[in-house]
């Protein structure tokens, strides 16, 4: 096994990706929501790329698939907080559009992932 095989792994790079894009926009925002709202979405957002890492360390499939989940749900938070921000007027719908289409993808790899986690511990 690839002792650090997330290195290679399209959802962790994508979630990098993520992760910038996060950082520039929250850079945007004014300061007075910057710290409160704008460090929760890094935060979930980060969390995203730490918890594929951990996950990938782990020394069985059962535990992956937990860290997969967890990074699953901080997508979805991550999404909730860029929603925010446009309802919000924080952000451009064409900005927000950007960050769906990447975290659309990101959770698309990871339902994969998953899926193919599910059939490995079926078997």
């Amino acid at each position: 096994m690839d002792r650090f095989r997330f290195l290679n792994w399209q959802a962790y790079k994508d979630s990098q990706e993520l992760l910038t894009e996060i950082l520039k926009t929250v850079k945007k925002i004014p300061g007075e929501y910057r710290f409160e709202l704008g460090n929760q979405i890094v935060r979930s957002a980060l969390s995203v790329v730490l918890n594929i890492a951990e996950g990938s360390g782990k020394n069985s499939d059962k535990e992956l698939k937990r860290y997969i989940d967890i990074s699953l749900g901080s997508l979805y938070e991550t999404l909730a907080g860029i929603d925010s921000l446009r309802i919000n007027k924080l952000v451009s719908s064409e900005e927000f559009d950007i960050m769906y289409k990447m975290i659309n993808g990101i959770s698309k790899q990871l339902g994969g992932f998953k899926k193919r986690i599910n059939q490995q511990l079926k078997n």
